[in-house]
């Protein structure tokens, strides 16, 4: 209950219901992408300054290491799964889109932890910035060989996207740059740094964190007409996978011995969907799939799932587990 009555998810609900209503109420495009930067340079600070307090132990390694794992297993089981229901295009890219992860449902995590003081690592900043590209890769290979057995006249109208160019794509994305540079900044800058950002990465994060998910509700509802006449499996691997996925993510948390916080936030990764990198990616690289079944599911199904319930729901099962 606690969880509903925060300031941002009630935004977040309002959002999603404006949006439903049809109302003409819209963050502009440029404030809402400084909205997501300003997140990713918070969180990204809040990262570093912990890591310079905590520095790199074989604890860190083991999280990150877990981390790259489940971004390889998670796409290739939804593509298995999917594969039986739908063509090789649309399974690989909602497969890449279930696979990479979601930084605002990561930091709307950190935001509940801290609510309930659990601790958690600063490093899971950059275990979130790590899960980000295995599941486009494994998408581009997927659909490339897809496009080799069919006919030349289809080879000549989508030729092959290389894997160099992807990774480019992948590792210098402006927002997963702004990631880990200020993490590296906060790293670097230590206790004093932190006390000369505190105004601005801390105190004004809750405000921003609001206004950017009452962007994201409007977006939810907006996003959900993407899955009208779709095949059933996309709906019931939207509410679905989200589960099984953190289900695994715990599964291996628990063999691992990591602790509570850590724990909770790569069960919130392993479950979320990533709705602005992977899709931007995809629409150059799958332009086969159209955007709105991938979107739909993500950013119409899942992503409000894990805000409003999802989160609580990973952390009371972690916290039966442990």
């Amino acid at each position: 209950m606690a969880n509903f009555l925060d300031p941002a998810i009630l935004f977040f609900i309002f959002g999603v219901f404006a949006g439903a209503v049809k109302s003409n109420l819209e963050i502009p495009q440029p404030i809402s992408r400084f909205l997501s930067l300003y997140l990713l340079m918070a969180l990204g600070l809040k990262g570093g300054f912990a890591l310079h307090k905590s520095g790199f132990t074989a604890e860190i390694a083991l999280s990150l290491g877990l981390a790259i794992f489940l971004a390889i297993l998670i796409p290739f089981i939804g593509y298995r799964i999917l594969r039986t229901k739908l063509n090789t295009f649309d399974a690989a890219a909602i497969a890449a889109t279930y696979g990479s992860v979601s930084a605002v449902t990561f930091i709307t995590a950190t935001q509940y932890l801290d609510q309930f003081n659990i601790t958690y690592g600063g490093h899971m900043a950059a275990a979130m910035a790590l899960m980000e590209s295995p599941a486009i890769i494994l998408a581009i290979v997927l659909a490339n060989q897809a496009r080799s057995s069919h006919t030349a006249q289809t080879q000549s109208q989508h030729s092959s996207i290389g894997i160099s160019k992807i990774l480019h794509e992948s590792f210098t994305d402006g927002a997963q740059l702004l990631l880990l540079g200020s993490m590296l900044v906060g790293l670097m800058s230590g206790d004093a740094g932190q006390k000369l950002m505190a105004p601005f990465s801390i105190d004004l994060f809750k405000g921003m964190l609001a206004f950017f998910l009452l962007d994201m509700g409007l977006m939810a509802a907006r996003n959900i007409s993407g899955l009208k006449g779709k095949p059933p499996i996309t709906l019931l691997y939207a509410i679905g996978s989200p589960l099984s996925h953190a289900l695994i993510a715990l599964a291996l948390c628990k063999l691992m011995g990591l602790p509570l916080g850590n724990t909770i936030l790569l069960m919130v990764l392993a479950s979320s969907a990533s709705y602005i990198a992977v899709p931007a990616v995809l629409r150059h690289a799958l332009p086969e799939v159209n955007p709105a079944l991938y979107m739909g599911m993500s950013l119409g199904i899942t992503f409000p799932f894990n805000i409003i319930l999802g989160i609580p729901l990973y952390a009371m099962l972690a916290k039966l587990t442990m």
